[in-house]
This record gives C-alpha cells, sequence and structure tokens, in this order.
C-alpha cells in the first residue's frame, strides 16, 4: 500500500521525541495493529492509516490541553487524508477511530477498524513496554515513584498525577478488561500477569 509508506514517512518526520508517544511507539502500535488485522478480518488500509496518525497531536499528560490530543489528532488526520485522495467515507472512519481511540474519553469505537486502533494502542500500554513508558513518563513530570504511606493504594484512591505506581493502579491494570477483541483480549492477559508480577518484586524491594 503506496498510500500507507507515504503516511509513515511524513510522520515519522512530524513526531515529538517523546519516548512515550514517538515514532517508536506507532511502530509498535502498527505491529499490534497488524497482527489484530489479520486475526479480526478489519480492513487494514484504514487501521493502519488510523494507527500512524493517532497520535499525530499529542500534548504532555501535565498540559491542560492533554485531554484534547485525539479529537485534535483526528481533525489534523482529516486533512491530511484528503491530500491522499481517501474516500469522505474512508476519512470519516479513520477519523471517527482517533478521535474515540484515547482512554481519557471513555469511548468505545463503533467500527471494527476504531476497536482494533484502541485495542492495538493500549497494547502498548501494558507489560513489559508499558511499563517503561509509564516510569518514561514519570520522570518527565518529575512524579515520585509511589507513595511512602501507602505505595499500592490500599485505603486510598490512585492519583498518577503525583506517583508513577499510582498510575497503575489508575489505569493499566483495567486494560485487561476493557480490550474489544478476543485477540486482543488474550495477549492483554499476557502483559497484565506481567504488570502483576512487577508490582509483586516492586513491593518486595521498597
Amino acid at each position: 500500500m503506496k498510500v500507507i509508506d507515504l503516511l509513515q514517512k511524513q510522520i515519522k518526520l512530524e513526531m515529538k521525541n517523546d519516548s512515550a508517544h514517538d515514532f517508536e511507539h506507532i511502530l509498535r502500535v502498527y505491529k499490534n495493529a497488524q497482527k489484530l488485522c489479520k486475526q479480526e478480518k478489519a480492513n487494514e488500509k484504514l487501521v493502519l492509516s488510523a494507527v500512524l496518525l493517532h497520535d499525530i497531536v499529542s500534548y504532555p499528560k501535565s498540559d491542560k490541553r492533554s485531554h484534547l490530543s485525539s479529537k485534535q489528532s483526528a481533525k489534523r488526520a482529516e486533512k491530511i487524508l484528503k491530500k491522499l485522495d481517501f474516500t469522505n467515507t474512508e476519512i470519516q472512519i479513520v477519523s471517527d477511530a482517533i478521535r474515540d481511540h484515547s482512554f481519557t474519553r471513555g469511548k468505545t469505537p463503533q467500527t471494527l477498524e476504531g476497536k482494533i486502533l484502541q485495542d492495538a494502542d493500549r497494547l502498548d500500554a501494558i507489560g513489559a513496554i508499558g511499563i517503561a513508558r509509564v516510569f518514561a513518563v514519570g520522570g518527565s513530570e518529575e512524579r515520585a515513584f509511589y507513595n511512602n504511606v501507602d505505595p499500592f493504594c490500599k485505603t486510598r484512591a490512585p492519583n498518577d498525577r503525583l506517583w508513577t505506581i499510582d498510575h497503575f493502579y489508575q489505569k493499566l491494570l483495567k486494560l485487561e478488561t476493557l480490550m474489544n477483541t478476543k485477540s486482543a483480549k488474550i495477549e492483554a492477559k499476557k502483559r497484565t500477569k506481567f504488570l502483576k508480577n512487577f508490582l509483586s518484586e516492586f513491593a518486595k524491594e521498597i
């Protein structure tokens, strides 16, 4: 698909140097999405286009505009895809998938393509790579690793704006139950087990 190659080259030039949302993140989500497309028999062109464009606008988590990232990425994607001769229907499918993929929107995408983008992106938030990403973000936001009174949120609500470990309880450990496709659920179960093992080991060391 030549159009996918063109998109990939453009996105590589535009992505910011953010270790949690850089071009390497895009490539990992792309790889996840390719597998899911084959297993779920989805439109690969539309899914991969959505993957490449889903973080084209990405504000830091501490930025007040952070919750607008997916909406603005969707709008930017529409402009890019119009120049590449995507049909209006194709543009709508890709745009909707990007707009609804983010965890903060709390939406379940309506199309299979949207569901696969959301699943592929969420898989990159868990497992070994997910742990690396969450600590990269925590470091960039200058957060402490954990609350030294109640590190694992046993008696308090998690607050991942203050403590990195809280993000496991606020989001990461929930993702397994929020996967849309059967294929993603299977992979998420494996990666979530890794998260839980990490937390158990972490508890022994502090």
